[in-house]
């Protein structure tokens, strides 16, 4: 048995690849040439290389606040530019909501997928029919800079030891607008010994509503139809039974997603001797003569002065979970209850900023989606699969369908929204029969043909009854108008069309939907008793508004005359600036995209300071 494991330990990828399933199905146990050495240099021994001098002051080149992965990203490049970098966070774990995240990075024309069919111009047209004039937080300036450094970030992160994995055929999400593709645009990272990161392994953001799985994106949609499809059912084996032996007999502890993401970049920084500081939140931004050159951060109850001689760099993501902030920026309705972000996501350091007059931009906008809400947990679940497989639709108090429920997230998150200017749609039904419910996961926990558990209908997280009628008067919303949208819609499944609103008929719908159906993947009748519904909600994964920055990721401020002018020594990435993607969303990974690209962008100009 030792000869045959010293065999594959030798031999891990090709054998391993084998048996778990080709290069699709990368084994997770295998470790890159980079990646070798474990972290000795633990949380606290690692901060204690941070020293102030001394007046009490701690000098560095650049200040990055957050810890996410855009703020990570901008460490490790200016680290790599030859300047001294500082990492502060609030939290008492790092990550940030990049930590819960996919790790998905819309970055068109990588070499990581190679494809020949695209290019910067391509993608430069479909940004510009998808964002429309939003005004400077998507310039041209600013999609060109993206577009043109994505690629750059990518290849030197490799370069540093980050890696990376193409996320196979993923739909831009308006496919048919000019410039989109089919697949060629996200990547994530690949999977990660988490062992490799020892001690730091506790300070991990790990998301409570999603424990990290092995798995990578682009094999979620497989699971969900686990039980109906040969292909999701052996994506489940892998996952729960074929790489868990792998891993145990690798001896390592495989992790895919944000999870990877962040442990790959603590990794690299650790080892480049980045100092991270956690427990210590930014409390307001120091100017001199009109220039940033540092912060007040506090730490171990006393606070203490930072001095960036080259900048700093706001990468704390927004403020979804600021009540304040979002009744004051966002449409009545809206509250931080839905979101998928973390608990500290509350806006902090763009409040400092404007305080110093910096502009802001798209302040009513966030990442939308539709959400689940548990009651018991008060968390938000992200609805993806769900609404768009077959036998499903969402409707309003009225019992009427308003958008098309396979389309993006975003749009049906805004669709909700634009619902409810007329008609109150907060919260909104996802009517579920049977069939759906024998054929799929649901809920991101109630496994094919399952019963729903007791608690979940006490709670009022699902409601369930024996006809419509009765599902209906239980939700408290229209019952014959329920009862006639559901006529309408199934007449809609015989013919293979959805007349009203398309549903099935974009090829981002399509990849989405059950491949067994035919001739439309997203449609199936909602005729099989008892049904389900659970409340649809307005959530998102992150507000897209905040500090207003050039194509370098400067920030500005509004001029007397009227224009713009940079703000010396302050940068914003991330949710922590105005998004290039204006008010849309171009494809999986087109928060974190531009987040590592723009975090790359300001750490290369931080360095160019004389």
């Amino acid at each position: 048995m030792s000869q045959s494991t010293s065999l594959l330990r030798k031999r891990g990828v090709r054998i391993a690849l084998a048996l778990s399933g080709g290069v699709g199905a990368v084994i997770l146990s295998t470790r890159s040439a980079r990646h070798n050495r474990r972290l000795t240099d633990d949380p606290a021994t690692n901060a204690k290389s941070v020293s102030a001098s001394g007046d009490g002051v701690i000098k560095t080149d650049v200040l990055v606040v957050g810890s996410g992965g855009a703020a990570l990203t901008a460490a490790l490049r200016a680290k790599s530019l030859g300047l001294s970098a500082l990492v502060v966070e609030k939290s008492d774990k790092i990550g940030g909501t990049s930590c819960y995240s996919g790790s998905g990075c819309w970055i068109p024309n990588s070499h990581i997928h190679a494809d020949q069919r695209d290019s910067v111009e391509k993608a430069r047209t479909y940004m510009e029919t998808i964002t429309k004039d939003v005004g400077p937080a998507s310039s041209p300036e600013r999609k060109t800079a993206f577009l043109e450094n994505g690629p750059k970030m990518v290849k030197w992160l490799e370069d540093q030891g980050y890696r990376w994995t193409p996320t196979p055929a993923y739909p831009d999400y308006f496919p048919y607008n000019e410039g989109a593709q089919v697949g060629g645009r996200t990547i994530e990272a690949n999977s990660f010994d988490i062992n490799l990161i020892g001690p730091w392994k506790e300070k991990l953001n790990i998301n409570p509503v999603r424990p990290p799985l092995p798995l990578f994106t682009y094999e979620l949609s497989k699971i969900v139809r686990a039980k109906c499809s040969v292909e999701g059912m052996w994506t489940a084996a892998k996952i729960f039974a074929v790489r868990p032996y792998w891993n145990r007999l690798f001896g390592s502890e495989p992790t895919t997603l944000g999870v990877s993401m962040i442990s790959q970049l603590i990794y690299l920084n650790v080892r480049a001797g980045t100092p991270i500081l956690t427990q210590s939140p930014m409390k307001e931004l120091t100017v001199k003569d009109g220039r940033v050159t540092g912060a007040i951060i506090e730490r171990e109850g006393k606070t203490i002065a930072v001095e960036a001689s080259h900048g700093v760099i706001l990468a704390a993501g927004g403020f979804a979970r600021n009540k304040e902030m979002r009744e004051k920026f966002q449409q009545p309705g809206i509250t931080t209850d839905w979101t998928s972000t973390c608990p500290t996501d509350m806006g902090e350091p763009i409040a400092a900023a404007m305080k110093i007059g910096a502009a802001t931009a798209l302040m009513d906008s966030a990442w939308w989606g539709a959400a689940l809400w548990d009651p018991v947990t008060k968390n938000g679940i992200w609805s993806l699969y769900d609404r768009g497989l077959p036998h499903s639709i969402i409707v309003d108090k009225e019992g009427k369908r308003f958008a098309n429920e396979s389309q993006n997230y975003n749009s049906m998150g805004t669709a909700i929204l634009k619902r409810h200017e007329t008609i109150d749609t907060i919260p909104a039904y996802l009517i579920l029969d049977s069939t759906h419910r024998k054929r799929y996961l649901f809920a991101g926990r109630y496994m094919p043909g399952a019963e729903i558990p007791d608690e979940a209908i006490k709670s009022g997280f699902i409601t369930k009854g024996n006809t419509l009628e009765e599902l209906a008067t239980r939700l408290g919303i229209n019952a014959a108008g329920l009862t006639e949208t559901v006529g309408r819609f199934n007449g809609f499944v015989e013919a293979g069309v959805d007349q009203d609103f398309s549903r099935g008929s974009s090829v981002y719908d399509y990849f989405l939907g059950d491949p067994s159906y035919s001739p439309n993947r997203n449609l199936g009748k909602i005729e099989k008793g008892p049904f389900y519904a659970s409340r649809i909600w307005p959530g998102d994964l992150g507000t897209k508004g905040g500090v207003l920055t050039d194509d370098r990721a400067r920030a500005l401020r509004e001029t007397r005359r009227g224009g713009y002018e940079t703000i010396p020594g302050l940068y914003a990435v991330g949710n922590s600036s105005a998004s290039v993607m204006g008010r849309s969303y171009a494809g999986a990974g087109a928060t974190l995209g531009p987040g590592l690209t723009f975090a790359y962008i300001a750490a290369t100009d931080c360095a160019k300071k004389e």
